[in-house]
């Protein structure tokens, strides 16, 4: 049994590896991302698997069929880059990693919060030069903030149980409202009132046909005036070239982001001695109050543990005709 593995970088390789002594699965990996370029490689194998920037489009699945894949492996949780109608007209199932330590992306996310209030970073590198001074370094108490999170699926609420546990007004949207997060002292509300009220907003919901570019022009000018925006989820939920209007205009005071709605070209990739042609990541990077990591937000031992185990079994319960024990991998 044979699976191509796309998009794979040495710490992928190792955590498979580690996790594939007892599956029977030969897999074969490959750096590229999965899309029309390469998916002729492809061959005598029952599985891909693929992460977040691999194009799995109504043409590649078709042709993957026509090869006799049966199984469409995501290693993540979000699955906005293929195309399940195709792959459920051609029947091949596919799975997904949809709760793979939700504490390593939440805590990422406060990571980012407070490296931009408290400016850790450019301290870091100030004293590092014998700068001992204060001057622009100052932050705000995050006790006492109303923060505003949108998606309280297992990453949102793990985000939401730690910013209560600093002190924090937490109020939230979802289109399913959490009981125990209810319980806890959430306050569920429009997600209006969460652009409107908030003094944080982070997001944390799956990127969908409906919200693309969630964060625009429009619901920008509904929040407060320096108002944090933090989006450890996906791209595509911004609209960089309003986020960027509402950084010129000090709309947002500050801004975090792991993910880039043009991210496939940029990240998990060492650019340093290149040119890098898109205009809106450096605009991005120009601002002393934008803080831009590169989708590092599953990456811990943990997490890479889990996503390993969880997308191996799923595959090896497939080949034998069952069901993953846990439903929710399952997306066709």
């Amino acid at each position: 049994m044979k699976m191509f593995f796309f998009s794979a970088k040495p710490y992928d390789k190792v955590f498979f590896d580690r996790y594939n002594k007892d599956t029977g699965i030969e897999i074969e990996y490959l750096d590229t991302h999965l899309g029309p370029h390469i998916v002729n490689v492809v061959e005598d194998a029952v599985a891909v698997c693929v992460f977040v920037n691999d194009k799995v489009t109504a043409d590649v699945i078709a042709q993957l069929a026509a090869k006799g894949v049966k199984i469409i492996a995501l290693r993540c949780a979000g699955f906005n880059n293929v195309d399940l109608n195709a792959a459920k007209a051609h029947g091949i199932r596919v799975c997904r990693v949809p709760a793979y330590s939700p504490e390593a992306v939440a805590e990422h996310a406060v990571a980012m919060l407070l490296t931009l209030n408290r400016k850790t970073h450019k301290a870091y590198n100030r004293v590092r030069e014998q700068n001992f001074s204060l001057n622009g370094l100052l932050g705000f108490n995050l006790h006492g903030k109303m923060v505003g999170v949108i998606g309280t699926g297992k990453i949102g609420k793990a985000f939401c149980k730690i910013m209560l546990g600093f002190g924090c007004t937490v109020v939230a949207y979802d289109i399913y409202e959490d009981a125990d997060l209810k319980l806890l002292g959430v306050t569920y509300v429009t997600q209006q009132e969460v652009m409107q009220k908030s003094d944080v907003i982070s997001l944390h919901c799956p990127l969908t046909a409906d919200n693309h570019y969630l964060i625009n022009k429009d619901t920008l000018a509904l929040m407060k005036e320096g108002v944090t925006l933090i989006n450890t989820s996906r791209g595509g939920l911004v609209c960089t070239a309003d986020i960027i209007d509402a950084l010129k205009q000090h709309k947002v005071g500050h801004l975090g982001i792991d993910v880039y709605e043009q991210e496939e070209k940029l990240f998990f990739r060492d650019l340093s001695q290149d040119i890098i042609e898109d205009d809106m990541i450096q605009r991005l990077m120009s601002f002393p109050n934008v803080l831009v990591t590169a989708h590092q937000a599953f990456f811990t031992n943990e997490a890479l543990s889990q996503i390993a185990q969880i997308t191996l079994g799923s595959i090896a319960s497939l080949i034998k005709g069952q069901e993953p024990e846990d439903l929710a991998t399952l997306l066709v």
